[in-house]
């Protein structure tokens, strides 16, 4: 976390993305974090960014040290933060900022706008008419079990004497095993690469993302795939049905997507100043 100045006000103006070419009035009547109304500041240069005000004694960097790791907090001012964002971005072009990113008051923020003008601008004509998705491919008991129909296998090898008695018909069977485990993670593992490139066929961009914890995902399987595209608008429902035929064509991965979100995976450097925080 890094802070551009102290400050002893009481409060202190949170900055959910910057948009261009956005009616304010499309943000009248929002919420945003803990329930404060979002307000828009658009600067002479034409770009918009997306504020409230907030208590420091909730969104100071002190306070946000404790409070991040509530995770309750986390969740609400999550949610609050792209629900702030998606309201926006279903109206114009809007580059989401990070969450509990704050300012000192609204001239900084306009400041920011204006310093960095050509910049935001850059990243919003990447992302215009284009959206996130997200794809994550789950390798389930069954894949491991039963290769695809027209997969080969081994040949089956002549029984031999069992020479060394049951110990080493033991180990046979183990390195039995783990051989034919090695050979269904290579080919699930080349599954999940050829679903990649076909993905990334009909997107603009792509970005993968650690395998996530399976405690925070509910998914018992094992995760091959964890990647965010951006996928220009016009090309959604070919990308989409070409999720759904790989879905359909290999027993025992799950294929999971999620969307459509801001291109909250394709934003970097989207300010230089202000207080951050990020989980």
């Amino acid at each position: 976390m890094t802070t551009d100045t102290t400050t002893t006000a009481a409060t202190a103006v949170y900055l959910y993305g910057v948009a261009r070419d956005l009616d304010p009035a499309a943000l009248d009547g929002t919420p945003g974090v803990a329930a404060a109304p979002v307000r828009a500041l658009t600067a002479p240069t034409g770009l918009t960014a997306l504020v409230s005000t907030v208590r420091l004694d909730q969104y100071g960097e002190d306070a946000l040290r404790a409070n991040l790791e509530d995770l309750t907090f986390l969740e609400d001012t999550a949610r609050a933060h792209h629900q702030v964002v998606d309201r926006a971005a279903h109206t114009a072009p809007t580059a989401p900022v990070r969450i509990a990113t704050l300012y000192r008051d609204d001239d900084r923020v306009t400041r920011l706008l204006t310093d960095q003008h050509d910049h935001f601008t850059q990243i919003l004509d990447a992302i215009t008419g284009r959206t996130e998705w997200g794809i994550k491919a789950y390798a389930h008991a069954e894949a491991y079990q039963n290769p695809p129909t027209g997969t080969p296998t081994a040949p089956a090898t002549a029984t031999e004497p069992d020479t060394g008695g049951a110990g080493t018909a033991y180990l046979k069977r183990r390195q039995d095993e783990r051989r034919r485990t090695q050979d269904a993670t290579r080919r699930i593992t080349e599954q999940a690469e050829t679903l990649h490139a076909d993905l990334a066929a009909h997107a603009a961009a792509t970005r993968r993302h650690p395998p996530q914890d399976p405690r925070l995902s509910g998914h018992q399987g094992t995760i091959v795939l964890n990647v965010a595209y951006l996928v220009d608008d016009d090309h959604a429902q070919d990308f989409l049905q070409t999720a759904r035929d790989f879905d359909d064509r290999l027993p025992g991965i799950e294929i999971q997507v999620t969307g459509p979100w801001p291109p909250y995976s394709f934003i970097e450097g989207t300010h230089t100043e202000g207080t951050r925080a990020a989980p």
